[in-house]
Order: structure tokens, then C-alpha cells, then sequence
């Protein structure tokens, strides 16, 4: 199979899907690869070292695109590379699907298959962790005075107290993000709606960190007291209610800090919006927002090391096996599914945008086989099925 690797042309983007290593293992097993000219460059590896590994180091995506039998890239396929879908073409990426239906659109309109890469990952993605663990220095840095914030150190100094921090979400973002803090000095509170989180996660830190259950009253409670808020929330997209609404940033003191990671469209946190690197902040009734949309590719080399890694046994196994064998071998690959040639076959996707879809393994025909199991990837449930 041909699979190529596409330079990331989102804004602020410098992680490429494989280093040079998962390159050389492909095509250690059999395959060629094309790999875009510097799309590895902002990440640290050369054109160079790919080509030393076996890829061929072509010019331009559209020879990516007309070439390869399988392409891959980090974050969603952009409105200018919707004109290089085709039929039967495979695409593996952070598609987003539920809260993109012009990008969904474009994929079923083309009848390529696409898989998300965000639902595919069976011990939670790398960049999860990353952008908790990153997102919470960058709410320190907001916090600077010179960014509009109000000036606090995190751990205090002698005579001066330290952060209160709320992190929603217990999670592997929110605990990316609590490691880092809790490390630092401040003093952090947890908020989650499952107990067991909360309880592993007092343990965990000995009891030295606050738990509580989250909802929109306990998080109003806390709300005058606290510095800086992280969410960490992974907020269903058919909600149309808030966590924090505009009018709660009125309880926190002018300078404190909002860091929304999760960046859902439309999320938990009411006057979030996406920024980009080149200008993260914003202010809301006061509040510092730090809305970036791709925390992660701020430490590139680090985050897509891990990210490759991960993902090259995915990669194999659909370039080895073929799709069908892949998503009967690896549940967490069949519920990543997005698109097959024209059909939709992700159940979010269906039931925030209205779309009638299709299991993967009924599309696929291979519901009478043993497949491995994988939980549903969202709460979110659609029973509009597209009738064959």
C-alpha cells in the first residue's frame, strides 16, 4: 500500500503524524511512503532523515494526495484539501466530525473513507495528557501581569499565598493539568461527576488536593476564591446549557484566569471561542480567557513523538490487514470509522447534525465475526439509521 504523510496546514500547527523511526518500520513492512517536503520540520525532523528512513520526499500535497492509497496528518482536513478527496481513498486524522458538517459534507460527498483519530486511541491520546500538562502553563502565563492577568506566583512566596486553581474535569487532561500544578504549589480543587475519579485521585495526592462533585452550583461556590479555572470538561455536544455562563465570570475576582482546553464548539464554558497561538487571550467581564484550539503543537517534537508512537500499530494494522480485518481486530479502530464511501458511519455525528448513519460493521459486513470490543465513544446515541 502507498501511505503518505501530510504536512499540518491548521494555524499554529507544527506536529506531523510519523517521525522518521515509524516511517522506517512501514516501510520495514512492506510499504511505501511518501512524505510531504518539511512536514516534519516544525516538529524537528528533516526532510533528510525522512529519506534516510526509505520515504520519498515529494514537493506538494496534491502529489500526496493523487498518489497514496492511505494519507495521514494530525488535525482536520482543511476547506482547501476538500478538492483532493476521492472514492475509496483511505484518511486518518483528528476529523472532529460532530461539531464540522461542512467537513463531513465534503468526506461523504467525495466517498473516501475517513477514520477520526481522536476516538481511535485505546489508552487515551498522548496529546490529551499533553494539552493538560501545557494548557496549565499557559494559564500560568496568562496569569502573568504583563498578559492582563492578576498577577499571582503560582506557589506563592514567602508572606504571599499561592493559586486556588479549579480544574472541571478529572480526567487524562484535567490530570495532565493537576500533576503539573499540585507540583508547583498551587492549591488545587478537582471537580467531577464520578465519584471514583475523585476518590482515586484524593488518594493519589494524599488527600492534599480539594474533590468535589461538579455541577453549576458548586462550581459558583468556589468561583470568588478561585484564581484560575482549567476545563477539562468533554462537554456532550448536544447540551445547550453551560458550566460557566458569562454572567458566573462576575464572581471571580478582574486578572483571574480561564484556560478552556477542552475547546468544544459549543462547550461547558459560555464565553469561550477558539484562539490561535499567534493571539491566545481575551477578556470577558474581566476574566482572561486562554481559548487556543491546539495546545499541544506549542511543544511539537515532544507531542508528536508520543502521537507517533501510539498511533503506528493502528497504522500497520490497517496498512498489513486491510480495513475490514482492522476493525474486526481493533474495536477502538471500528468505532473511529467516520465515512465509508458515501456512508456515514459515526453516531455522533448523526445525532448532532441529523444525519442518518450506519454501524461500521454492518457497511463493513462483518457483524458475524468476532469483533473486539470497544466502549461507544460518547454518550451521545442516534437511532436515525440509514436503511440499505
Amino acid at each position: 500500500m502507498v501511505f503518505g504523510v501530510l504536512k499540518d496546514i491548521k494555524v499554529g500547527e507544527n506536529r506531523v503524524i510519523c517521525t522518521p523511526i515509524e516511517v522506517a518500520t512501514i516501510v520495514g513492512a512492506g510499504h511505501k511512503v511518501l512524505v510531504q517536503k518539511d512536514a516534519g520540520i516544525g516538529s524537528g525532523f528533516s526532510n533528510e532523515a525522512y529519506a534516510k528512513a526509505g520515504a520519498e520526499i515529494k514537493e506538494s500535497a496534491a502529489e500526496l494526495w493523487e498518489a497514496c492509497d492511505f494519507l495521514a496528518k494530525v488535525k482536520e482536513i482543511e476547506e482547501s484539501e476538500y478538492k483532493y478527496l476521492r472514492e475509496g481513498q483511505m484518511i486518518y486524522c483528528c476529523i472532529h466530525p460532530a461539531g464540522h458538517p461542512e467537513e463531513v459534507q465534503a468526506i461523504l460527498d467525495s466517498k473516501c473513507i475517513a477514520i477520526t483519530a481522536e476516538d481511535s486511541h485505546r489508552y487515551g491520546s498522548p496529546n490529551c495528557e499533553a494539552a493538560g500538562k501545557q494548557g496549565a502553563l499557559f494559564g500560568l502565563e496568562s496569569m502573568l501581569t504583563i498578559n492582563g492577568g492578576k498577577g499571582k506566583f503560582v506557589g506563592g512566596f514567602a508572606g504571599a499565598p499561592g493559586m486556588n486553581v479549579l480544574i472541571l474535569g478529572g480526567g487524562i487532561v484535567g490530570q495532565g493539568a493537576l500533576s503539573v500544578l499540585y507540583a508547583l504549589g498551587a492549591n488545587v480543587t478537582v471537580m467531577d461527576i464520578n465519584v471514583g475519579t475523585l476518590k482515586m485521585l484524593g488518594d493519589k495526592y494524599g488527600n492534599h488536593i480539594n474533590t468535589m462533585f461538579c455541577t453549576k452550583e458548586t462550581i459558583a461556590s468556589v468561583l470568588p476564591q478561585t484564581d484560575m479555572v482549567l476545563n477539562c470538561v468533554k462537554w456532550p455536544k448536544q447540551r445547550k446549557d453551560f458550566l460557566i455562563d458569562k454572567e458566573m465570570l462576575k464572581l471571580m475576582e478582574p486578572g483571574s484566569v480561564l484556560v478552556d482546553i477542552s475547546n468544544d464548539d459549543p462547550g461547558a464554558i459560555e464565553s469561550s471561542h477558539e484562539t490561535h497561538h499567534d493571539d491566545p487571550r481575551y477578556v470577558v467581564n474581566g476574566v482572561v480567557h486562554y481559548c487556543v484550539s491546539n495546545i499541544p503543537g506549542a511543544v511539537a517534537h515532544s507531542t508528536t513523538v508520543a502521537l507517533a508512537a501510539e498511533t503506528l500499530p493502528m497504522l500497520l494494522n490497517l496498512l498489513n490487514n486491510g480495513l475490514e480485518k482492522a476493525c474486526i481486530s481493533d474495536g477502538f479502530i471500528r468505532r473511529s470509522l467516520t465515512a465509508y464511501k458515501g456512508y456515514l458511519t459515526h453516531e455522533e455525528t448523526s445525532a448532532i447534525q441529523s444525519r442518518p448513519w450506519i454501524r461500521p460493521e454492518t457497511i463493513l459486513g462483518i457483524t458475524e465475526e468476532k469483533l473486539d470490543f470497544a466502549p461507544p465513544a460518547t454518550t451521545t446515541r442516534s437511532d436515525n439509521f440509514i436503511k440499505l
